[in-house]
């Protein structure tokens, strides 16, 4: 059974503690270092060189997506799982193509966090179950934001709607790209478009703006 080895980073003590209790019941996971902020998971990452670091988002001396782009950009094997306590409502899909393997929640069970860890350390990208549901909640929400799509719904070509489906999922612009046998650069340009008919400032919130609209569903 291959090792994944795993760096811990959270500013509560407690939550370290609870979080290597848990992990340390799976026979192939070996905890290799604890920080207590982000800039100190850096420098655990560069000097142990583990699997996976598993981050706190909200931390002191760099976030948990500061470290993970940081991480990446230091040690590029290293793959990067955040947890977060608060609703993620915004940046999430974002962060994926910016040093993010996956996203969870804390109300996550320890079998879930376990399978979650196990899939990002394969190479896969991982939205857990809790963040999708918020994300669909949050479109769901009313509101009369002027930021949000217009009614009647924006036109998008057929392309620019495969891509927004696709913005939706785990996958990055590279991996979109991939599938549509089109370039990450024009990915990105359609981006850029869907952006501005959604008028919506980012991938994220496009997608929420999107499900809003019924162009898209998960």
């Amino acid at each position: 059974m291959k090792q994944i080895r795993i760096l811990l980073a959270d500013d509560h003590e407690v939550v370290r503690r609870g979080l290597m209790l848990v992990l340390r019941q799976e026979p192939d996971f070996v905890i290799v270092g604890e920080a207590q902020n982000g800039a100190e998971a850096v420098n655990l990452v560069v000097q142990m060189q583990p699997d996976l670091a598993l981050l706190d988002w909200k931390m002191p001396d760099m976030d948990g997506l500061q470290a993970a782009r940081t991480m990446k950009r230091l040690v590029a094997s290293v793959r990067t799982l955040i947890l977060s306590g608060a609703p993620m409502e915004t940046a999430v899909l974002d962060a994926l193509d910016d040093g993010v393997d996956g996203f969870v929640h804390k109300d996550i069970s320890p079998a879930n966090l376990a399978h979650a860890i196990r899939v990002v350390a394969s190479g896969k990208r991982y939205l857990g179950t809790e963040v999708t549901q918020s994300l669909i909640a949050y479109s769901r929400q009313p509101t009369t934001a002027p930021s949000l799509p217009p009614t009647p719904s924006p036109a998008l070509s057929e392309r620019e709607l495969e891509v927004l489906t696709l913005m939706a999922t785990t996958a990055t612009y590279r991996e979109i790209g991939e599938q549509l046998f089109i370039s990450e650069e024009t990915v990105k340009t359609y981006a850029k478009r869907i952006f501005t008919k959604l008028n919506q400032p980012n991938r994220t919130q496009a997608v929420i703006a999107a499900l809003r609209a019924n162009l898209i569903t998960f």
